[in-house]
């Protein structure tokens, strides 16, 4: 067996390379495709979840997804940016009776451009059963009710209709990226198909390392930061991030890295290799190449 990786002639690492990628291809397929645990199944199968929920669960792979980021009952989960609620149903189920989830929403300081995202992250108030805020948190800072004069009102589309609540385990807050804040301490934060929308300007121009910082403390020692979002062309930075509603996985990474945390893990189970990455993601009807990257607070710090 070979144990000096610098004894490899150049020849032997050329071969040896499609291998090594073959390999790390299988260990991230198997990650992402790992058993799904029944008590996710289960918030995934509930039948009180609406029909515009589970049409889009083929694309969305919540069953996946949710155990990749390792969701699991009496987690306290944090969700910024819920929209209408597609996931913090499905987290309220999941966490169970002895668990909690605290939903953050970011209100615009200018109008959306462009047509509405199907799940609307923005600018429709507090998912099904937001009962409130979260213990701790405060509550929303002065101003913080909505958009500022001449801003232009909430998105095309309007908030939704009244829902029924999912579940009573949910809390919700608003506030301006600016005042971000949260409680703690949690399990699990997550944003889904929104980091890039901090980039855009519809929310000012919030510092990354600051809002990072904020989820990093809030979290557990060990605790998990989960960002899934539209994949922009390699190299591209945050440069789409408010036309084509886009975002570099490697921006993430450097800014979220930057904040402390490390990266844990990283699926492929929502990429698209057919997205071209030049077409603005809200004519795509969910089809569009997502990245999912797992982060994690040190254990100790």
């Amino acid at each position: 067996m070979l144990t000096n990786p610098h004894s490899y002639s150049r020849g032997a690492m050329r071969r040896g390379a499609p291998l090594a990628a073959l390999c790390m291809g299988t260990l991230l397929a198997a990650a992402a495709h790992a058993a799904v645990p029944a008590y996710i199944a289960a918030a995934v199968a509930d039948s009180g979840r609406p029909a515009t929920d589970t049409q889009r669960d083929a694309l969305r792979k919540p069953g996946e997804v949710l155990s990749f980021a390792g969701v699991k009952p009496g987690d306290a989960v944090g969700e910024l940016m819920p929209g209408r609620g597609y996931f913090t149903r499905l987290f309220c189920k999941a966490v169970g009776d002895k668990g909690h989830v605290y939903t953050v929403n970011i209100t615009p300081t200018m109008p959306m451009r462009g047509p509405p995202p199907p799940d609307m992250p923005r600018g429709d108030g507090p998912p099904p059963g937001a009962g409130g805020p979260a213990p701790g948190a405060g509550g929303p800072p002065p101003g913080a009710g909505g958009p500022p004069p001449g801003a232009g009102g909430p998105p095309p589309g309007g908030p939704p209709a009244p829902q029924a609540p999912p579940c009573p385990n949910v809390s919700s807050s608003s506030m301006k990226a600016a005042d971000f804040a949260l409680a703690g301490p949690l399990d699990i934060f997550w944003t889904s198909e929104n980091y890039h929308d901090l980039h855009g300007g519809m929310f000012g121009t919030p510092d990354m390392k600051t809002f990072n910082r904020v989820i990093y403390a809030a979290l557990k020692p060990g605790g998990v930061y989960m960002v899934e979002d539209h994949a922009a062309a390699p190299g591209s930075g945050a440069r789409d991030a408010g036309t084509l509603h886009r975002i570099d996985p490697q921006t993430v990474i450097a800014e979220v890295t930057a904040a402390g945390f490390v990266l844990d893990g990283r699926s492929d189970v929502l990429a698209n290799p057919a997205d071209t990455h030049t077409e603005a993601v809200f004519g795509m009807n969910g089809r569009s190449d997502k990245f999912l990257l797992k982060f994690r607070r040190p254990a100790g710090k």
